[in-house]
């Protein structure tokens, strides 16, 4: 009796299963069921990742970037000079994954690291400090050499102990503790002459780095954000460095007029650095982008689709992964098709203007989002600063507290003189779309 009953149970199961299922699904919406049938395209693998800084899960369009630091860490790790790198370009092309790619790249030659964000209202002496001092410790393990670590740790106290701020009319010391727990030292790096002691701290980095036989890198992002006396003591320090060839580099990145902050600062920036503009991604590498990750998870997209994509990203890598997020999502079943492009493309859009756009124009002010509306008026391309005037009806002159707060903040640059640019690609669509 077991052996004859166990087989009419098994095909009792899945009926009532199913009859459970039907009536589930029943009530849902038809696309909905249709998204829940398929196993094919599961919101949950998707593998698309717009964020700030997020490395997509393809990296692809950089490999010549990705050379030229290759062969920098070469070159240094054989004793040859190099110059420091800075990578240049609009928000939303990859410059902050770009510069996380390269602090991974030292890590795997096992060179000491530390990253810093620049901010307009703060002097880069404190971060520099806790960068280096995150470098070293990144070193400390792997090489018994203590005595000549902790002798540098006490310069590296000295250095971040001299900072000072205004009391009163009179420069006092900040009080502020780094967390080195070695004796500061005294007589190197802690004049509180920022470019003198910068410039005694990366040689000093520099020489603890060429007894240990490794090299230190500091990456900086939003580098045109650095107090402009903070910028030309930055120069200063990678001037001696890229003259006594010890194996310590600076990897800044920032907006496209970052250039021209440094060369304003020290003249000799432009033969200092080498520069390298990140740009949006030509067709094949915006295609693999999207193609390769999906292909992994065992979804694809029609030739249609992909022309739709990139009509609406326009190669930018933040935007690809925008809509190939919302597309995903969207789509019943592999391939996905121009016609969910069609359906994900409004939806991409309104979550790009919230929080990509928005974020930004919520934090103009009135006179300041007027001067943006006249920008976007003029079309996409850079535009005279004396053109905005005319279409505000305004002086130039009066509008210069506007401009200049907007390039404080990091919505506008001078793409050169008299000329003015959108930071974020694509905002000037954005504005036209917006309700006066």
């Amino acid at each position: 009796m077991a052996i004859l009953t166990a087989p009419v149970a098994t095909r009792c199961r899945p009926r009532r299963r199913a009859t459970r299922r039907s009536t589930f699904y029943g009530n849902l919406r038809p696309q909905l069921y249709r998204l829940i049938e398929s196993e094919s395209v599961d919101p949950v693998r998707n593998p698309y990742a717009p964020g700030a800084g997020q490395r997509p899960p393809e990296l692809t369009g950089r490999d010549r970037e990705l050379r030229q630091f290759e062969v920098v860490l070469e070159r240094v790790a054989h004793g040859r000079p190099e110059r420091s790198m800075i990578l240049t370009g609009l928000r939303g092309v990859g410059k902050t994954v770009l510069l996380n790619t390269f602090r991974s790249m030292a890590i795997q030659r096992l060179w000491g690291t530390g990253k810093i964000e620049a901010r307009p209202d703060q002097s880069i002496r404190r971060p520099v400090a806790s960068a280096l001092h995150m470098a070293v410790r990144e070193l400390a393990p792997r090489h018994r050499a203590p005595d000549r670590i902790e002798g540098f740790l006490g310069v590296l106290k000295a250095f971040a102990q001299a900072e000072t701020e205004p009391v009163k009319g009179k420069a006092v010391p900040r009080r502020w503790n780094p967390g080195i727990d070695v004796p500061a030292a005294r007589g190197r790096a802690d004049s509180g002459d920022l470019e003198i002691d910068l410039t005694e701290l990366f040689v000093d980095a520099a020489s603890v780095a060429t007894d240990l036989g490794v090299g230190i890198a500091l990456f900086v992002d939003e580098m045109q954000d650095i107090p402009a006396d903070d910028v030309s003591a930055l120069c200063a320090a990678c001037h001696e460095l890229s003259q006594s060839g010890g194996p310590l580099i600076v990897v800044g990145a920032g907006l496209p007029h970052l250039p021209a902050v440094l060369s304003a600062s020290k003249s000799y920036s432009e033969r200092l650095f080498r520069y390298a503009r990140i740009d949006r991604l030509d067709r094949s590498a915006a295609d693999l982008a999207l193609l390769a990750p999906a292909e992994r998870e065992g979804v694809t997209f029609t030739p249609d689709a992909l022309d739709a994509l990139y009509q609406a990203a326009d190669g930018y890598p933040y935007f690809v992964q925008a809509y190939g997020k919302v597309a995903w999502d969207i789509a019943p079943e592999t391939p996905i098709s121009a016609d969910d492009i069609k359906v994900a493309a409004p939806e991409a859009e309104g979550e790009l203007a919230v929080g990509f756009f928005g974020s930004r124009y919520e934090r103009a002010t009135p006179a300041e989002r007027d001067y943006m509306r006249a920008m976007a008026s003029l079309g996409d391309d850079p535009v005279p600063t004396s053109t905005v005037a005319e279409e505000l009806g305004r002086k130039p002159s009066s509008l210069s507290p506007a401009r200049d707060g907007l390039i404080k903040k990091g919505l506008i640059y001078s793409a050169e003189r008299g000329l003015v640019a959108f930071t974020v690609p694509h905002f000037g669509h954005f504005l036209r779309s917006q309700p006066v």
